[in-house]
């Protein structure tokens, strides 16, 4: 008896689980907001401390299935020349073509192809990551932080999260040696993000 009696191997499946109205109701196109928007990163330097810059200038839509999340989607574009460390000569070396080469290749861009519900409101977000014509596959884990109706009108959905990469693979290789030993920049850089959303027009 126990599991593998026939009244088991026969017994009715079980009901689909209820969908939660308050995530159905999410269902729908969004526009990324910039102005209330980030998107960032951060990187070693010298091998004793962090530089953190971010990209002012970028769009984006998500397509959020409320209901089956794993049916989600998200594209983003960001313009290189927009990228701001807070000093001027270091952002124009990274727009040079020792880095970003943003004159050849001007725009950043993230496809998803899979989206999926780690638990709770973390999910990871899978896609092509294209960067000076390199495209690689990223996963970036996310916090869904919730949703709010502006003083406008309008419903916004926020979500922040990051994803480390090596900069090499996207032929990012720039870089140079210290006397003490160690590289002026690390391969790693941490990518954040935090996204608030605009819901489209029913």
């Amino acid at each position: 008896m126990g599991l593998f009696n026939r009244k088991n191997e026969t017994a009715v499946a079980a009901a689909p689980a209820k969908v939660d109205p308050a995530l159905a109701a999410l269902t729908g196109e969004y526009t990324i907001d910039p102005a209330h928007s980030s998107i960032g990163f951060t990187v070693r330097h010298a091998m004793v401390t962090n530089v953190r810059g971010s990209f002012s200038d970028h769009e984006g839509t998500l397509r959020l299935d409320g209901s089956n999340p794993g049916a989600s989607t998200a594209s983003i574009d960001i313009k290189i020349a927009s990228i701001d460390t807070g000093i001027a000569d270091r952002d124009g070396h990274l727009r040079s073509g020792d880095f970003f080469d943003a004159e050849a290749f001007p725009v950043m861009s993230f496809r998803s192809t899979q989206a999926e519900q780690l638990g709770g409101d973390k999910y990871r977000i899978t896609g092509d990551l294209t960067i000076k014509g390199v495209t690689r596959p990223l996963s970036i884990d996310l916090e869904f932080n919730g949703t709010a109706t502006d003083p406008y009108g309008n419903e916004r959905v926020g979500f922040e999260g990051s994803a480390d990469i090596q900069r090499s693979d996207w032929g990012l290789t720039w870089n140079a040696a210290l006397e003490t030993g160690g590289v002026m920049v690390s391969d790693k850089v941490k990518l954040n993000f935090d996204i608030s959303a605009i819901k489209a027009a029913a």
